[in-house]
């Protein structure tokens, strides 16, 4: 069990080009642990606002159906978001909110593991507890520890390369990718 692979997929909560938390979801494939490959679901920026009426009248979204498939499909998910207003992109929470409502309920006891950076000194820290509200309530696994909350991200990346430049930033990641492993081998 313990040399299983996996398949985990990003779920990137900004819309931005030149997002730093892009540039953090980028760097993870690189960045996993043997045997896990991690691939990024498509970009939630056309998703329209959920309604029920459209719901009912149209079904759901051709992207939301995608990512659904793949979350279904994967061993766990990454959400990398930063953090709006002290809580969850409108983007982000509009993704999910699409996707809580689809039968064969995707992020039911799927592992999750967040990433929150910002500009600021706390890294989106308010933003990674309200998210984990919600996926409590989605009856997600989420892992608690290690915490990954880039503060000053904007100091840790190259944007003009859109790398990831900070060591200490790069090794922590390294190694929340492999316990989210674990973890994924452990209760998925």
């Amino acid at each position: 069990m313990s040399d299983k692979p996996l398949k985990i997929v990003t779920l990137l909560g900004s819309l931005r080009k030149g997002s730093y938390n892009g540039i953090v979801a980028n760097a993870l494939p690189g960045l996993a642990p043997e045997g896990v490959t991690i691939e990024a679901l498509p970009s939630i920026r056309d998703i329209p606002l959920y309604d029920a009426d459209r719901q009912q009248d149209e079904g759901f979204p051709a992207q939301i159906e995608a990512i659904a498939e793949q979350i279904r499909q994967a061993d766990g998910v990454i959400i990398v978001t930063p953090e709006y207003n002290y809580s969850v992109p409108g983007g982000l929470k509009n993704a999910i909110d699409w996707i809580s409502r689809l039968p064969n309920q995707p992020l039911a006891g799927k592992p999750v593991a967040i990433q929150t950076s910002s500009m600021g000194p706390v890294g989106g820290a308010r933003c990674q507890y309200h998210l984990r509200q919600i996926l409590v309530f989605l009856d997600c696994q989420v892992m608690n520890k290690p915490e990954f909350m880039g503060g000053v991200i904007q100091n840790k990346v190259d944007e003009q390369k859109s790398t990831l430049t900070d060591t200490s930033t790069i090794e922590f990641l390294g190694k929340q990718l492999s316990a989210f492993a674990d973890y994924v081998r452990r209760v998925g």
